[in-house]
């Protein structure tokens, strides 16, 4: 440990490593990349234990043609797809954007090596494939992610990792290993090197909300190569919610024709997919959110016989403008929650297992207008608040998908929930939710809307309290996460 260090003391003012890596050793010699250099890939051959995870392996590699990338039924992508592919934007990465450091060295520093030095190439980049048993005593999501880089210091260069993913992983490393020469070419002056890195959290998530403010699919997937070289893995689509339905559903056309702020801010079903292998093409999970059943607004603009509170003042009947629940207690809600949820998840879940169903910020007022209700009772409307989200879950069960919901569904409705629900948590800069989640048994995601919202302290809301006019908060109104402070 001392020596590692050591390294990374002597060497850290000039390295670009992001995130650092859990283990580095590096040397001072000079290793260029050829501009030919070739990718050798080497599936692991399997032991009798981890025979069904290598014929899947098989299966992909036959499935896969240059015409035929991924598997139709699923979306799978083939292991020697993905990992050419993402060779070829390490290459593009190294050899031609060009980045010469000269920021990392004092005015004036004389840092390039020189060309006439140019020999030692690292001419072929080997990715071998071992074993998950050969790991040790590591998590299974860490195993398949962790990888380890070794460069010689004659240029043989090695990453091994238990699969394709955590390949992808270590050639965006490999590639922040290099700068530019001023004159020509790309180089390192870390060989020999070793690094051994893996993940600490399974979940490493980005959340983009694209329906209160349109997000087009081309930034979307500009953050994806972002979350890539940050090995961020999950991208949590926030794709609708009381303000627009930019998302196409095929089954019912209405939702976006009319829920969306105009034709031109709709994801049509190809722009979905696309970020989706886009995602997966870079190890980034990306999965969607229907906000339900509350911050449905919009699907009242296609179909208002489906949603009460909508066209009210807003303060009494949502946390924000403009109002509007789906109706518990309807007859006509559940055949419209299977056909939205049929034909979104058919398609989502080809590069999925996660559906996030919302479950936040449900008014109990709205419910007093709901002509199937007509009750604000938290006694009423819990049972109600059930067998919903049973629905959405029984649901979301037939295409196999792990549900996500808010902490609200457990911690403000004490709903009885299967034990494999993941849970959000999202309110306040404390760990009680998190831990209240935790001790009831559920698996857990933490994200505090007072630390991890990038939206927090930035711009204004609106009056949280337009009919007191004795409030004492005053405008300019801050965003919603300080309001009142």
């Amino acid at each position: 440990m001392r020596s590692v260090l050591w390294y990374c003391t002597l060497v850290g003012f000039s390295i670009a490593l992001w995130p650092q890596p859990k283990q580095i050793e590096l040397g001072s010699s000079t290793l260029w990349l050829s501009p030919n250099v070739q990718l050798d890939y080497r599936p692991r051959t399997a032991p009798s234990s981890d025979y069904g995870a290598w014929l899947w392996t098989a299966v992909q590699r036959m499935i896969a043609s240059p015409h035929n990338t991924t598997n139709p039924q699923d979306g799978r992508i083939s292991s020697d797809v993905l990992l050419q592919s993402a060779f070829e934007r390490m290459k593009h990465n190294v050899l031609d954007r060009g980045f010469v450091p000269k920021k990392f060295y004092p005015r004036g520093a004389q840092f390039e090596p020189a060309l006439e030095d140019k020999k030692l190439c690292i001419e072929r980049l080997l990715i071998e494939e071992y074993s998950r048993h050969d790991m040790g005593n590591l998590e299974r999501q860490e195993k398949s992610e962790a990888y380890t880089i070794e460069v010689s210091k004659d240029g043989h260069a090695l990453i091994k990792t238990a699969s394709p993913l955590g390949a992808l992983h270590a050639l965006e490393t490999f590639a922040q290993l290099f700068f530019a020469h001023s004159s020509s070419g790309s180089y390192s002056p870390y060989a020999p090197l070793l690094i051994k890195d893996g993940p600490k959290f399974e979940h490493r998530g980005l959340n983009l909300d694209i329906a209160r403010n349109w997000i087009s699919p081309a930034d979307v997937m500009r953050t994806i190569e972002a979350m890539a070289a940050c090995k961020l893995n999950k991208l949590h689509l926030h794709a609708t919610d009381a303000q627009s339905w930019p998302i196409e559903i095929p089954a019912l056309p209405d939702l976006a024709m009319k829920g969306a702020y105009s034709p031109e801010q709709v994801w049509r079903t190809e722009d979905l997919e696309a970020v989706q292998l886009h995602g997966e093409y870079r190890g980034v999970e990306v999965f969607v959110e229907i906000d339900l059943p509350g911050h449905t607004t919009s699907i009242g603009n296609a179909y208002p016989h489906l949603v009460t509170a909508k066209d009210v003042p807003w303060p009494e009947y949502a946390l924000e403008p403009p109002s509007g629940q789906l109706r518990l207690n309807s007859s006509e809600v559940p055949p419209f929650i299977d056909s939205l949820l049929h034909d979104l998840l058919t398609r989502t879940s080809r590069y999925s297992s996660l559906f996030h169903l919302g479950g936040d910020e449900l008014n109990l007022n709205a419910y007093l207008l709901d002509p199937t209700v007509k009750s604000s009772s938290h006694q009423v409307l819990q049972p109600l608040v059930q067998a919903f989200i049973n629905h959405v879950i029984s649901v979301a069960a037939t295409h196999s998908l792990t549900v996500i919901m808010w902490e609200e569904m457990v911690l403000d409705w004490n709903l009885t929930l299967p034990s494999d629900i993941v849970v959000q948590t999202w309110r306040g800069s404390g760990d009680d939710a998190l831990g209240a989640i935790l001790n009831r048994g559920y698996k857990t995601l933490f994200g505090s809307n007072a630390h991890w919202y990038l939206d927090c302290g930035h711009g204004y809301f609106v009056d949280p309290e337009p009919s007191n006019p004795d409030s004492p908060i005053k405008s300019p109104y801050v965003d919603y996460c300080t309001k009142g402070i």
